[in-house]
C-alpha cells in the first residue's frame, strides 16, 4: 500500500542492521563466501547492511557458470571488502532458487540493505560486469552502505509505534484494484494538486499509465515487434509488456537499441519512455545508471 510502512519489515531490517554492525568487516580474504539455506540470513541479508552483496547462482553442470564465476570471484577479491560475492549452488539449495524465482543460470542479483535488486543472466563480458558492479557501489554509497565503520557510527532511528495510512492513497488504490484506471488516475492527480512534491503520487501515476497501456496491448504485441523491429509503436508496446512482466532488462535493451537508430519525434518518444522506466525502477537500481549513460551516448 503506497504511503504506508510495514513495521514488521522495518523491525526485521533494523535487527539485521544491528547484527551487521557487530559482525567483522569483509576483507579480500573473505570477500567470496559459499552460502547455504542455513547461512543465507547472516551471509547475505545481514551482510548487505555493511556492504553490497552480489549473489552468484550456479551449478556444477552449467558451462556459462564456469566462465562467469571466476571473473566474479577475482573482482570480489580485488575490491578488498568493498562488496561480497555470495555463491549459491542451486542444486544444493533449491529453496533459495525457488524463492528468487530463478529461471536460468548463471543469474546474478545484488542485495543492498536487505533489498534484492535484479542483476543479469548469463556470462557477460568483464567490462559489462564491472559496469554493473560500479552501479551497485554507487547505489550503495547513496544509501549510506559504507562498511562496518559507517554502520557503527550511524544510529538506528527510533520508529513510531503507529504510522497512519493515507486514505487518499487507499481510495486511489481501491479504484486501481477494480480496474478503474480513470478514477485511479484522477485520485492520484488530486493528491499531486494538493501536494505537488508528493513523489509517491507521481510514481503511482506512472504505474497507472503503464498498466493502462499494457491492458490495451494486442495479444500478439511481442510478435508484432519482432516482425517489424523498426516500428516504434510496436516496440513501445512490447517494452511495456516486458517491463510489467518483470523483464525490465529486456525492455530497457529493446528501447536503448531503438533510441540509437531512430530520430525526430520517434526518438523523443522512446527517450521519454526510457525516462519513465528509470523513474519506476528508482535511482537505487544499479541498472539505471548504465542505462542512462547508454541513452545519453545514443542521443548526443
Amino acid at each position: 500500500m503506497a504511503g504506508a510502512v510495514d513495521l514488521a519489515a522495518v523491525k526485521a531490517r533494523s535487527e539485521a542492521a544491528a547484527r551487521a554492525a557487530e559482525a567483522p568487516a569483509p576483507t579480500a580474504t573473505n570477500a567470496v563466501v559459499e552460502v547455504s539455506e542455513a547461512t543465507f540470513q547472516a551471509e547475505v541479508l545481514d551482510r548487505s547492511f555493511q556492504v553490497p552483496v552480489l549473489i552468484d547462482l550456479w551449478a556444477d553442470w552449467c558451462q556459462p557458470c564456469k566462465q562467469l564465476s571466476p571473473v566474479l570471484e577475482r573482482l570480489a577479491k580485488e575490491s578488498n571488502g568493498a562488496w561480497v560475492l555470495a555463491k549459491i549452488d542451486v542444486d544444493a539449495n533449491p529453496r533459495i532458487s525457488q524463492a528468487l524465482q530463478v529461471q536460468s543460470i548463471p543469474t546474478v542479483y545484488a542485495v543492498l540493505g536487505g533489498q534484492l535488486v535484479p542483476g543479469f543472466q548469463g556470462a557477460l563480458p568483464e567490462a559489462q560486469i564491472r559496469e554493473f558492479i560500479d552501479a551497485v557501489l554507487e547505489a550503495a554509497g547513496q544509501a549510506g552502505l559504507n562498511g562496518l565503520a559507517a554502520a557503527e557510527e550511524e544510529e538506528v532511528p527510533t520508529l513510531p509505534q503507529q504510522i497512519p495510512d493515507d486514505p487518499r492513497f487507499d481510495a486511489a488504490e481501491e479504484a486501481l484494484a477494480e480496474g478503474n484506471f480513470d478514477l485511479a488516475e484522477q485520485r492520484f492527480r488530486t493528491i499531486l494538486d494538493e501536494e505537488p512534491g508528493n513523489a509517491d503520487a507521481a510514481l503511482a501515476l506512472r504505474q497507472v499509465g503503464l498498466l493502462r497501456r499494457a491492458m490495451a496491448a494486442p495479444a500478439d504485441a511481442l510478435q508484432r515487434a519482432a516482425a517489424d523491429p523498426q516500428n516504434v509503436d510496436a516496440a513501445l508496446v512490447a517494452a511495456d509488456l516486458e517491463f510489467l512482466d518483470r523483464r525490465e532488462d529486456a525492455a530497457l535493451q529493446r528501447l536503448l537499441a531503438l533510441v540509437a537508430r531512430s530520430g525526430g519525434d520517434d526518438r523523443e518518444r522512446v527517450r521519454a519512455r526510457l525516462v519513465e522506466y528509470f523513474d519506476l525502477l528508482g535511482p537505487e537500481d544499479p541498472r539505471v545508471g548504465p542505462a542512462r549513460r547508454e541513452m545519453a551516448r545514443a542521443l548526443f
